[in-house]
């Protein structure tokens, strides 16, 4: 099995929108990813939390269709700690997945007697400010050699 992973994707407003559904949907087509459960979590104005299955909306038919089943193992805990994330007015996706492209991998580590000891997921904006900062660290070293 390759790692697995919960991810929330929050959205503005009390309900997902359909394209959000449907890109998991193509991840999941593409064989990138195997989602092993989800739950929708929706932090009303109030402050209320609801959580449901995404099977319940009748908008997303086909796309949960391309999903498959689901094991049921995010719950309440679950839900309650992605809320925290929530602004109120919000709607969030979680999503229980595999990431099945380093399914590979992980089994010729586990051959070699490895293991993964760990992960640090990286947000995007950390990213991007590194890539910046060293294109611009190359181009000030290119300038003080002209």
């Amino acid at each position: 099995m390759g790692p697995v992973e919960c991810v929330v994707l929050a959205f503005p407003g009390e309900r997902l929108k359909v394209a959000a559904v449907t890109a998991v949907a193509e991840l999941r087509r593409a064989g990138q990813v195997r989602l092993i459960d989800s739950l929708v979590v929706v932090k009303s104005e109030s402050g209320e939390v609801s959580t449901s299955e995404l099977v319940e909306y009748e908008e997303y038919d086909e796309a949960t269709a391309v999903i498959g089943p689901e094991a049921n193992l995010l719950g309440p805990e679950d839900a309650a700690e992605a809320a925290e994330t929530l602004e109120p007015g919000t709607s969030a996706l979680m999503l229980l997945v595999e990431h099945v492209w380093a399914t590979r991998a992980a089994e010729a580590i586990h051959d070699a007697g490895g293991r993964i000891s760990g992960t640090v997921r990286i947000p995007p904006h950390h990213v991007q400010q590194a890539l910046e900062a060293h294109s611009e660290a190359v181009a000030a070293a290119a300038a003080g050699r002209s």
